[in-house]
């Protein structure tokens, strides 16, 4: 592994896929080295072809969150933190796919992307700004309540290894 591998593997909380089969969610972890850039992740995630594309769910150094959602050609981001994209490749890569400019230091914490990436699966761009605006959630947290609202909660505390209250 490079030193830009292991340094990102070392950032990584997880990285699942999340993806709808016959109406059934399934929730499976991805390998680190498929998360280190936009293009590894959406090519990993088109390898899950469920009803309605594939979500990819990466959580980042306890900071910050990528949603990635694939369907054929198309590739949709939500990125919770603009501002990580100064610090982390696969941060980067999305605000590159996004076409924005990188951010600066006096730049505050937003999100980037699509706030309805998941609007047809039935949490809404207001939901998720809301959700956004919870700045004492970690990332893994907003992640849980989002795969709850989406109806794949347990399956992705299983997946991610958190123990089920």
């Amino acid at each position: 592994m490079s030193e830009q591998s292991e340094a990102i593997a070392d950032g990584i909380d997880f990285a699942v896929v999340a993806y709808r089969e016959e109406g059934t969610w399934q929730v499976e972890p991805l390998a680190e080295d498929t998360v280190e850039d936009l293009d590894s992740l959406a090519a990993e995630l088109r390898r899950w072809p469920g009803d309605g594309g594939s979500l990819g769910l990466l959580s980042v150094d306890e900071d910050f969150f990528l949603i990635v959602r694939v369907l054929g050609a198309e590739t949709r981001i939500l990125l919770s933190d603009i501002t990580a994209a100064t610090d982390w490749p696969v941060a980067r890569s999305a605000v590159e796919h996004l076409e924005l400019p990188l951010p600066d230091d006096e730049d505050d914490q937003v999100p980037a992307g699509d706030l309805g990436i998941v609007a047809d699966l039935g949490m809404g761009a207001m939901d998720m700004g809301a959700l956004l605006d919870e700045y004492e959630l970690y990332p893994d947290e907003m992640l849980g309540d989002i795969a709850t609202k989406l109806g794949f909660g347990a399956q992705f505390e299983e997946a991610v290894g958190v123990a089920a209250p």
